[in-house]
């Protein structure tokens, strides 16, 4: 009984002596598995090396391992072209370089802004000297008057900012935004500006209409069919010539309704012409003169230079003249003058329009 229990103990010693040899072998290839994993990831082939040899030394590093593992055994790839100034295929770009130029373009795209749109002249003035402008302050309780007259240099003597404002040149918005920025007394108070009366931007009118002379501008520009609405171009105005600064820019056929959209600005003379068969220019003398009837008239006539045209007064004269002028409403304005103080140099000796009516009634 005794043999047969150390037969079985010394066949049983064997048996685990066996199984440790059998199972030691995997362990050993498990390890060697686990470094080669550990070592790809960890360094990369360098670019421009061989792939060949980087094969060779994970295989040698793996062993049995890469019999056991189907994943060393898959076909090796071609190997990369060196970095130089071939391009770069998307797999071969590193992934932080796409990333920052992803963010750049991002942040481009973020940082563009729509375009300016600047305002056109036609909704624009800019303030400049003679132009008086009501400011007022809504919280104010004041009873001062809100009218300010910008003065010779573009300056706004506004008291609550104490000295002069530099405005000429600016809309009323930045006016008011210069006015809220310069009162210390008050903390961002709320300023209204306006313009009041228009008197900095003017085109002069000459020729053939009714109302000549300055002509005012509430607008940087301004149509040239609104300034001669104003005028009143006479039946035989046939075109416009635009002086600007001392030169023609343009001239305008007033049958053309298209072309009197032309704009005007600050400081253009616009001349009315007329057609080459227009009638002559006249006036007309009556009473005590010794010439009367029909007289030729140019610009610049004077009262008495009419009556010497007229061959002067006869000795029955008042000194009493009426000078008779048609409205626009096509009614007759009369005004006398006295001849004795004309002649004196008391009063101004006038100035007459072409259709006027002088008259010297008898003493």
């Amino acid at each position: 009984m005794k043999k047969a229990i150390i037969a079985a103990a010394i066949a049983i010693y064997f048996l685990s002596i066996s199984a440790v040899a059998q199972v030691r072998p995997a362990l050993t290839a498990n390890n060697h598995q686990s470094t080669t994993r550990t070592a790809s990831r960890t360094a990369p082939p360098t670019p421009g090396a061989n792939p060949e040899a980087t094969r060779s030394r994970v295989a040698n590093t793996g062993g049995e391992a890469s019999k056991s593992n189907p994943t060393l055994n898959t076909p090796a790839k071609a190997p990369r072209p060196a970095w130089g100034n071939a391009p770069l295929s998307i797999s071969e770009r590193p992934r932080v370089a796409t990333a920052n130029v992803e963010k750049t373009t991002v942040a481009t795209a973020n940082s563009s802004t729509a375009p300016t749109i600047s305002t056109a002249p036609t909704n624009t003035y800019r303030v400049g000297v003679g132009d008086i402008l009501d400011i007022q302050i809504p919280d104010s309780l004041s009873s001062r008057s809100t009218l300010y007259t910008v003065t010779d240099g573009g300056l706004l003597d506004y008291p609550l900012v104490g000295a002069p404002v530099q405005i000429a040149g600016l809309t009323t918005e930045a006016i008011a935004q210069r006015l809220r920025t310069s009162i210390k007394v008050l903390d961002n108070p709320d300023i209204n500006v306006k313009v009041r009366e228009y008197a900095s931007h003017s085109v002069n009118v000459i020729g053939f209409v009714s109302l000549p002379g300055p002509k005012i501008l509430r607008r940087e520009a301004v149509p040239l069919y609104v300034v001669l609405a104003e005028s009143m171009p006479l039946a035989e105005a046939v075109s416009v010539t635009i002086i600007r600064q001392g030169k023609e820019v343009a001239t305008v056929n007033l049958r053309d309704q298209n072309a009197t959209s032309q704009l005007l600005v600050a400081n253009d003379v616009l001349k009315v012409l007329g057609s080459a068969t227009a009638p002559a220019e006249y006036f007309f003398a009556g009473g005590e003169v010794n010439a009367p009837g029909q007289k030729a008239f140019h610009s610049g006539l004077t009262l008495t230079q009419a009556i010497l045209a007229s061959g002067g007064t006869t000795r029955n004269a008042d000194n009493v003249v009426r000078v008779s002028r048609q409205t626009v409403e096509g009614r007759l304005m009369t005004t006398e003058y006295n001849l004795k103080n004309i002649q004196n140099g008391k009063v101004t000796d006038p100035l007459l329009q072409k259709g006027d009516r002088i008259e010297i009634p008898r003493n």
